[in-house]
């Protein structure tokens, strides 16, 4: 059965959290000149976690230990964490909530890894031993 894009979005929300920038909004983003900065100083949660990290909160008082990864976030940040930070932050809260429904976890759990599919770990070690390795599966008689 064919799914069109937006019923597959719908169906994959059953069994996970997706969040974050769309790889258009990346483009769009990219285009503008993104400006990590903008999201430090207009998220006061953001600004709170980056402001403990580099006040040493995590680091017994060292304000240097994780000054490069501050520096990295506030001026170039090319994953573009900061500006996924609101949806990552909302997105936790939806995992939270849903992790308290027992039944709603356990049936999304149990889908999920039904419905691993392509990302299966049987499939990567066939395409391996096909394309990298260049070996074939052998049959092993289990009962001998």
């Amino acid at each position: 059965m064919a799914l069109t894009l937006k019923s597959a979005k719908k169906q994959a929300q059953k069994i996970f959290f997706l969040f974050g920038l769309t790889a258009e909004q990346v483009y769009a983003l990219k285009a503008d000149g993104y400006n990590p900065k903008h999201y430090y100083e207009n998220n006061a949660d953001l600004k709170g976690v980056i402001d403990r990290i580099e006040g040493g909160y995590f680091s017994h008082g060292d304000r240097d230990l994780f000054k490069p990864i501050v520096d990295s976030l506030l001026y170039s940040d090319p994953y573009m964490l900061l500006a996924d930070y609101q949806a990552y932050s909302d997105c936790q809260e939806k995992v939270s909530q849903t992790y308290r429904d027992t039944h709603k976890w356990t049936q999304m759990s149990i889908l999920n890894a039904a419905r691993m599919g392509k990302f299966s770990s049987d499939r990567t070690i066939r395409e391996y031993c096909k394309e990298i390795w260049e070996v074939k599966p052998i049959a092993i008689d289990l009962n001998s």
